[in-house]
């Protein structure tokens, strides 16, 4: 009977986990399969280096690089914004949060579970404003919606950053307090330094929830398709542009649309590569 049910459970992991992998392919080849078709008439060099986005003009020009860019600056301010915060929060949850443990994680949790459109009318309502009176600029920018993209990454940062500092062996910390450190030289350079692979894995999910966001974006970052000059101007990020598109385009337009979707792949991917070998780099230090 046991031999059964252990056979049924392996069956039915077995059967999720190849749905999961025909789920992604079958993604993958409806993305590459018309970004791919729209790349071989248009061109790959024209398209990722154009900087004008005309797709109902004659002749129709599909230049993607002020989005790019966009999609570059907005994913790069979140995060290095978030990162201070979020590492700090995890360590006073994993070394000094006693009582207030339990309240702190629940207000994580919550943050989590806010659908992104709720955080991206916030931004409309309360932080656009303040950040066009205090930088005397137009209200929705670059920095408004990087500023809504790091509160929105901070959950998943905290979460992952605070896991893997409590996966280091509890001897280190004892250990590093009995030859005389203090506590905060003990988490600065010993625990902290442990967790770096977890760390890198939260900054990586936290990346590509920032670079794959759209709705909370789209209500603020302006939805300008011009090459960015300041970050307190309004741009579009790769996913705005599909997203305020989509719904009408046709012909060579969509198909320029699903290319913009396969070009926002391999970022994600290159993203995750690159810290992947960081990680293993960190991971032979230690």
């Amino acid at each position: 009977m046991k031999n059964t049910k252990e056979r049924f459970g392996e069956i039915l992991f077995l059967i999720s986990a190849a749905m999961s992998v025909v789920l992604i392919l079958l993604i993958i080849f409806f993305i590459f399969r018309s970004g791919i078709d729209f790349v071989s008439k248009y061109g790959l060099v024209p398209f990722i280096t154009g900087t004008k986005w005309a797709p109902k003009a004659k002749p129709a020009s599909f230049g993607i690089l002020p989005m790019i860019v966009g999609s570059v600056i907005v994913t790069l301010v979140s995060t290095l914004i978030a990162l201070p915060f979020g590492l700090a929060v995890s360590v006073f949850m994993a070394y000094y949060a006693d009582k207030s443990y339990g309240f702190l994680k629940s207000l994580i949790n919550l943050m989590a579970a806010i659908p992104s459109v709720v955080y991206g009318f916030f931004a409309m309502v309360k932080l656009a404003p303040i950040v066009g009176k205090v930088f005397h600029t137009r209200q929705y920018n670059m920095l408004t919606a990087s500023i809504l993209l790091s509160i929105m990454i901070l959950p998943t940062m905290v979460n992952i950053s605070e896991n893997s500092l409590r996966q280091v062996p509890k001897t280190f910390y004892t250990g590093s307090l009995a030859l005389g450190a203090t506590k905060e030289e003990t988490i600065h350079k010993v625990m902290i330094p442990y967790a770096k692979s977890g760390i890198f894995s939260s900054i990586i999910l936290a990346i590509g929830r920032a670079i794959g966001e759209t709705m909370a974006v789209y209500l603020v970052v302006g939805n300008q398709p011009r090459m960015p000059k300041s970050i307190l101007q309004g741009a579009r990020t790769l996913t705005t542009n599909i997203v305020l598109e989509m719904g009408y385009a046709s012909g060579m337009h969509r198909q320029s649309l699903i290319a913009t979707g396969m070009v926002l792949f391999f970022f994600i991917l290159l993203i995750n590569i690159i810290f992947n070998i960081i990680r293993d780099k960190n991971q032979d230090k230690y």
